[in-house]
């Protein structure tokens, strides 16, 4: 995946490629909220906990997943309705959705799981989704690399359990950092899968606030570090896929580094929880502002949504994006994080151009499928047209 960092022009293309996926992809299913009940809390550590979902036999279809994908949430705190985006974490099994829910300063929902959330509650999930997925297939063999960091460990735990499951000749190996050993989620799930695989399951964990015996894994995972173990322990020609996820300075780092050694972008996926900007990713941005009325020139967008079609008006001398602007006649239109992070808000281009400010979450086949962001994208053409559906 590549991240489109800078501000960019993009229009409709066709015939996009497309990776073939571990498991054939559930069908691209309407984006909607439904109630699920809280049926499991467990205490991953002193900051972070495991949520688990009971999904309903009729919402099975739904709520089908790929490991690697993630769900957004939805509930209203002090009168303010929040939502938030986190990634599955353990293989589908049908009738649960867990997730890895880590406590942050300030965090207004991830504070609210950790501190009130109680077995029985109801909250608002929406069906997964997100391209963060292995394209192995089912007689694939080779070896898979996954980099991450705090609470980015939770696809990770899905993707390994996974693969280590269905492909008995993938290697996975973990480089997880963290700042003390008490800050490890999922410590226990980490041994139980390296004691189920052995062998093929190897965790390399670095500590930033705890000294270890060996001089490489005391300190954050950086790129001399990473250059190490590259050398010694991971030959990169080695790798088949590699998976990042964590804060935007550690995925940039890695995959600069794997850029020096030759590493195909094609064969790297990442996934960000921040941007590590303010109000951005899955720390959780405000509601998208509307778009307010004017009586100067305006910019048409319409958009498709559930096989209906609408039209929403935008100031022409200063848009609003497509998210915006089509959340004034539709308040049913997805997104989640509303930072160019999780995807949820992605429609296909139909006519007309756009500046889709920043892309954490399209793979570089859905770009040039003409799909963008609409939650970073304005329209630069009098009328654009979207499709949310497609």
């Amino acid at each position: 995946m590549t991240a489109a960092s800078d501000t960019q022009t993009t229009s409709p293309a066709e015939n996009p490629i497309a990776p073939v996926p571990e498991t054939a992809a559930p069908p691209r299913q309407r984006l909607r909220f439904h109630d699920l009940e809280v049926s499991g809390i467990r205490e991953l550590t002193a900051t972070a906990v495991e949520v688990s979902f009971a999904v309903p036999e009729e919402l099975s279809e739904e709520f089908s997943y790929i490991p690697g994908q993630h769900i957004a949430l939805r509930t209203t705190i002090d009168g303010t309705e929040i939502r938030r985006s986190y990634s599955l974490c353990a293989p589908p099994d049908g009738k649960t959705l867990r997730i890895g829910v880590k406590e942050v300063a300030d965090g207004l929902f991830s504070t609210h799981v950790r501190n009130d959330l109680s077995i029985g509650d109801t909250i608002a999930v929406m069906n997964p989704q997100g391209s963060f997925t292995s394209r192995l297939t089912k007689t694939d063999t080779g070896r898979i690399v996954a980099i991450a960091a705090g609470s980015g460990i939770t696809p990770v735990m899905s993707l390994a359990a996974s693969v280590l499951r269905t492909h008995p000749g993938v290697h996975f190996t973990l480089i997880y950092g963290n700042r003390t050993s008490t800050d490890v989620m999922f410590l226990e799930d980490l041994a139980d899968l390296k004691d189920a695989h052995m062998g093929r399951f190897d965790v390399h964990h670095f500590l930033s606030g705890e000294g270890r015996n060996a001089e490489l894994y005391s300190g954050r995972i950086d790129e001399d570090k990473l250059k190490r173990l590259l050398e010694l322990v991971i030959p990169p020609e080695t790798v088949d896929e590699w998976f990042l996820c964590g804060p935007l300075p550690l995925v940039e780092m890695a995959r600069t580094t794997l850029d020096a050694h030759d590493v195909d972008r094609s064969r790297i996926h990442f996934e960000l929880f921040t941007t590590g900007r303010e109000g951005e990713g899955r720390a959780g941005p405000r509601r998208p502002r509307r778009a307010t009325t004017t009586s100067g020139p305006v910019r048409t967008v319409t958009f498709t949504l559930d096989g209906r079609t609408g039209k929403a008006t935008t100031p022409q001398d200063n848009p609003d994006t497509i998210l915006s602007t089509a959340l004034t006649t539709r308040p049913d239109v997805p997104y989640a994080c509303a930072g160019g992070v999780c995807g949820t808000c992605k429609a296909k281009l139909i006519t007309g151009t756009v500046d889709m400010a920043d892309n954490y979450a399209l793979e570089p086949d859905e770009l040039d499928a003409g799909y963008v962001l609409t939650c970073q994208s304005v329209p630069t053409s009098d009328s654009v047209e979207v499709d949310y559906d497609q």
